[in-house]
């Protein structure tokens, strides 16, 4: 199975080869490393990396428990294929999907951010969610003026983000591992300015009132 692994340690030359290997020495093949912060001393970064399957996740943090001052923030179950550019190619259908842009963006959304689900509400209700949506999606009142990382009292952790051309907000969800880091919320912003300036965007959120 594939799981993001997000760690804070030290920002010090050989910190982060201790943890490879002890992450290795658990049997987890490292396939990508991203650096989210670094500051103070101290370096996030979220690991992709390959785990046999039925693999407890516990046995990945207590081989970490030996690396000093290394502190898990979360492990979680994603869906993104390391080493590939999948903006782009999500950017790429969107462009040519015509009347399906919007709910080619909110299917693609959770894959590009190890999310569960995603989903387009208005005053009224859900427009459009990604098939992992649950039956009742939760309909955020005062919609941020800029996409907007939190924790909801049920330990959901989302990003509302607004779509002001088209009278829409937008949810994306993980129930699983941290919070949506800031590197998140700001790459999730440029992906929906891209959207947003598309001639298709207008027509495909049409058709979806429409329905």
């Amino acid at each position: 199975m594939l799981l993001r692994l997000r760690i804070t340690l030290p920002d010090r030359p050989g910190s982060l080869a201790q943890v490879t290997r002890a992450l290795g020495a658990a049997g987890a093949d490292i396939t990508q490393v991203t650096v989210l912060d670094r500051g103070a001393g101290r370096a996030t970064d979220d690991i992709t990396l390959f785990y046999p399957e039925g693999t407890p996740k516990q046995a990945l943090l207590k081989s970490l428990e030996s690396v000093p001052d290394v502190e898990t923030e979360g492990i979680w179950t994603t869906r993104e294929a390391p080493g590939t550019y999948p903006e782009l190619e999500i950017l790429k259908y969107i462009t040519t999907a015509g009347d399906r842009a919007l709910t080619t963006l909110i299917d693609s959304l959770p894959v590009l951010f190890s999310a569960d689900w995603a989903a387009t509400t208005t005053d009224r209700g859900v427009v459009y969610a990604s098939w992992r949506a649950p039956r009742n999606v939760p309909l955020l009142t005062d919609t941020p003026a800029r996409p907007t990382a939190s924790t909801l009292a049920d330990g959901l952790h989302v990003i509302h983000a607004p779509l002001p051309p088209l009278a829409l907000a937008l949810l994306l969800a993980r129930s699983e591992g941290p919070a949506f880091h800031r590197i998140e919320v700001h790459r999730l912003t440029r992906i929906l300015e891209i959207f947003l300036s598309l001639p298709a965007t207008e027509r495909s959120v049409a058709r979806q009132l429409r329905k």
